[in-house]
């Protein structure tokens, strides 16, 4: 009887595996390999250029990931998009946080992906697998990559009691990384505007100067104090 071998191991595999057991994150279980959100962390999404203004003005988040363009049948351009983890439960707030916040719907490029969505699941730098990451048809990749051993529940932002740390010695709470988020994502979007570039993909609304969008005329909303 020939003798059976067991199959040997995919890169796939050993991503899923390293989430699962060094991380204790719930993978899709299928592949290519997907992050489940609303179990350990919700994500706040928006776009890459957005992201990055906001990364330079928090130097410590949760993880974050970079989305990078992609092509398909219904979205044949998009841009790239970072997605910031945050606490589960963080998706939730955003509604009432952008209201608190004065921002109303001005930020509708800033979405979430919170109980029952999923996000691709970047491969580690360093590792054996290519580094385009492995994420439905979405590549993926870390910008600032989870640590291991680093508990979910206690090291992104939240809300809520015990929120608040600030930007100095851990991640900033929810409101402030909302806030400047809304804020990046607004200034992005005028700035893309101002160069001519297409705006359709997220509504026929005039960027029109709101309460919320009073930055270019001297005036600070609510959001910009924090």
């Amino acid at each position: 009887m020939a003798r059976v071998l067991p199959r040997p191991r995919t890169p796939l595999a050993s991503v899923r595996r390293r989430y699962e057991e060094e991380l204790g994150w719930p993978t899709t279980g299928t592949e290519p390999v997907e992050l489940l959100t609303g179990l350990r962390f919700d994500v706040l999404e928006m776009p890459a250029d957005a992201g990055s203004a906001v990364l330079r003005r928090l130097p410590r988040t949760g993880p974050v990931a970079l989305l990078r363009a992609r092509c398909g049948e219904k979205h044949p351009v998009d841009r790239p998009k970072l997605l910031m983890l945050i606490a589960a439960g963080g998706a939730e707030e955003l509604p009432g946080i952008l209201e608190w916040l004065e921002w109303g719907t001005l930020a509708a490029d800033l979405t979430t992906r919170g109980t029952g969505d999923r996000m691709p699941a970047p491969a580690f730098p360093g590792g054996t697998a290519p580094s385009y990451g492995f994420g439905s048809w979405e590549a993926a990749s870390w910008v600032r990559p989870p640590r291991p051993g680093c508990e979910a529940e206690n090291s992104l932002p939240t809300t809520g009691l015990g929120a608040g740390i600030g930007d100095v010695e851990g991640a900033p709470d929810l409101v402030r990384l909302v806030s400047a988020a809304a804020t990046e994502c607004h200034r992005a979007r005028l700035w893309r505007a101002r160069n001519a570039q297409s705006d359709r993909e997220y509504g026929d609304q005039p960027l029109a100067f709101s309460n919320a969008s009073r930055m270019s005329a001297g005036t600070r909303p609510r959001s910009l104090t924090l």
